[in-house]
């Protein structure tokens, strides 16, 4: 799963996102899900989280489903 909808992506999840400073190299950061950001139920782009240590981006894929 690649984190464009938000029925998918959910708090406690552990994801990969690309922060904003980050978006022209692709860097990924990988962290747990604390809020949803995004309100629409797609993006193109990813669903915009915040992760449990503040830090905020898009969702380019879901690591751990398990959770």
């Amino acid at each position: 799963m690649n984190g464009q909808n938000r029925k998918d992506v959910t708090k406690g999840l552990k994801v990969a996102i690309v922060l904003k400073k980050d978006q022209r190299t692709g860097i990924e950061t990988e962290g747990v899900v604390k809020d949803l950001l995004t309100n629409s139920s797609f993006h193109p782009h990813g669903i915009k989280v915040r992760l449990e240590d503040g830090q905020i981006g898009r969702v380019c894929r879901i690591i751990d489903k398990s959770n």
